[in-house]
């Protein structure tokens, strides 16, 4: 077993020993559900595995990493119930195996829940950490209202949607990773690298997201295939296909994502679309621009070789994934 999945492994053990299901029921099981129906538990492990590579203890960054885990599935929650998503991780949605209104009260228990995991921390600390956490809690939540105003939305730009994607998903990468190296007492300016590490890992890691929800396997991906078509989200791959296809594919797109009909074979034409203008190539290009710029920010860390090997592989196994 390789570190990366015994910080894995171990956090899980700790997440079912802290989140279990008590009364009332129909407000806990739907925590319960959606924290044990799988997922990369790549926020946690980021930040236990920071706070080890800084010379931290792994266990000081339990309660940080479940605090984490908690607010990235409570925001789940409430995307699915936005995305109005009968899928996530393979499994029914909370709000399709309960209702609307269990989901967004469990989720609104779970923000709290994961607030109140740094009380376990000593004051200065304390302070440091739930600092970070409402800052990028507040971001996630702009990112995320940025998204929602973009479907209506034909003059995005892809400078905004790279600041939309860094609001709703990288910040909290980032954010796990510089609270690993809080808790590790490493100086700010060490937090600030890694933390800037986090931030461009988090956009290739949802540019690579994007890629797969057109382009992925339904078997291993988890979620619906074509779902960001179907909702008229305007991806990377989207906005880079209006620059770069003709006009006819361009008037086409646009047809496609001004109507809030889906019919069967809206996701199928937009694909190959997409495949003509060359999409996929172009998306994985960018991917791995963010992951470089990543990689160059990672060399200027005070952390062994060794250490910065650890880190770069995972990002790369990151890239890499189908799900």
């Amino acid at each position: 077993m390789n570190i990366v999945d015994t910080y894995k492994e171990d956090f899980i053990s700790y997440l079912k020993k802290e989140v279990t299901v008590k009364e009332p029921k129909n407000l806990y099981a739907p925590i319960h559900y959606i924290l044990q129906i799988g997922g990369k538990r790549l926020r946690p492990i980021l930040t236990i595995m920071t706070c080890d590579l800084f010379e931290g203890k792994p266990k000081d960054a339990y309660d940080a990493a479940l605090a984490i885990e908690l607010f990235h599935n409570f925001t789940l929650i409430h995307d699915d119930i936005m995305d109005s998503a009968p899928i996530r991780r393979g499994k029914q949605t909370v709000h399709e195996k309960w209702d609307v209104n269990t989901g967004i009260l469990s989720g609104d228990a779970m923000m709290i829940l994961a607030s109140q995991c740094f009380n376990k921390y000593e004051p200065e600390l304390f302070k440091k950490l739930i600092l970070l956490f409402n800052k990028t809690a507040l971001e996630v939540c702009e990112g995320q209202q940025l998204d929602i105003d973009f479907e209506t939305r034909n003059n995005v730009t892809i400078a905004e949607y790279i600041r939309m994607i860094t609001y709703k998903t990288s910040v909290l990468v980032a954010a796990a990773m510089e609270m690993g190296a809080i808790i590790a007492n490493v100086e700010k300016s060490e937090a600030e690298k890694i933390y800037n590490f986090g931030l461009n890992l988090g956009i290739a890691f949802q540019l690579q997201d994007d890629f797969l929800d057109t382009f992925g396997d339904a078997a291993t991906f988890g979620k619906q295939i074509g779902g960001d078509i179907l909702e008229n989200k305007k991806t990377f791959l989207y906005l880079k296909a209006l620059e770069v296809c003709d006009k006819k594919d361009k008037e086409k797109l646009l047809g496609f994502y001004n109507t809030k009909i889906n019919f069967e074979t809206k996701t199928k034409e937009v694909t190959e679309l997409f495949n003509r203008s060359k999409i996929a190539e172009i998306t994985t290009k960018e991917i791995e621009t963010y992951t470089q710029k990543a990689f160059i920010i990672l060399e200027t860390l005070s952390i062994p070789e060794s250490k910065k090997e650890q880190l770069k592989n995972f990002g790369l196994s990151l890239m890499k994934r189908s799900i």
